[in-house]
């Protein structure tokens, strides 16, 4: 009997995290929904259990790297090894802005927890993902974190200037590109997916639904052969 993998969503409590873990658990897989509150974790599972899938849940901190160690061991105990590491998490800030007046504190709260907290996540569940036949890590960037989109003045994202995101997902995109690279002997493939324009609580602000936006996160979790690639829904995205 073929082994049911076994997934780790980070910020799977809300928005497209939990669309994502929804969509995986669907597709067959064993989420476990990666969350700093355990209220809005339990919610998170419960609102799953009420559409037919079941998960369980372990506490993932971004910017604690003990919480981080803690999980892994967790994940480690209850099944040895993870499949899928899908690097949801992240944070916006509405005092980040163009580079001449963005908040400091801001930026660096924001690079903080999308980038540094994305790296130290996924340090502490590689010797798992090491364990699997064929894992896949996928970071969840976006086309802000685009240079070519963000230098071009036909873009529809020309104006969105917010120096600590968007640094933040360029950044992401390297760890991307440099983990594919230093992993391609592993197996383990590893890809940037931006999943559209998605209105969640994060900014207020898209043209998708959470579900509509977890599509193609979901389609990269569960197979393909590419790694170090930057895609969108409409295709391939310029670095």
């Amino acid at each position: 009997m073929e082994q049911q993998p076994i997934a780790l969503v980070t910020g799977a409590n809300k928005g497209i995290g939990l669309e994502i873990a929804r969509q995986l658990a669907q597709a067959g897989v064993h989420v476990i929904v990666g969350a700093r509150d355990p209220v809005r974790a339990e919610k998170a599972l419960a609102n799953l259990q009420a559409s037919g899938v079941q998960a369980e849940w372990v506490k993932v901190d971004l910017n604690d790297t003990e919480s981080l160690a803690g999980a892994a061991t967790e994940i480690a105990t209850r099944h040895g090894h993870l499949d899928i590491l899908v690097n949801n998490a992240g944070i916006f800030d509405f005092s980040d802005g163009a580079p001449e007046k963005a908040d400091i504190a801001s930026v660096r709260k924001v690079l903080e927890t999308n980038f540094l907290g994305t790296l130290a996540v996924t340090q502490a569940m590689l010797p798992l993902l090491r364990k699997a036949t064929a894992a896949r890590i996928i970071n969840i960037s976006s086309s802000l974190g685009s240079l070519a989109v963000n230098g071009d003045p036909d873009s529809p994202y020309f104006a969105a200037r917010f120096i600590g995101y968007n640094a933040s997902k360029a950044a992401l995109n390297m760890l991307t590109v440099q983990l594919a690279e230093e992993l391609r002997d592993s197996g383990i493939k590893v890809n940037s997916v931006s999943p559209g324009f998605v209105k969640t609580d994060l900014t207020g602000m898209g043209h998708m639904n959470p579900e509509e936006g977890a599509v193609l996160p979901v389609r990269y979790a569960l197979g393909g052969d590419e790694t170090g690639t930057f895609v969108e829904p409409d295709g391939v995205t310029p670095w």
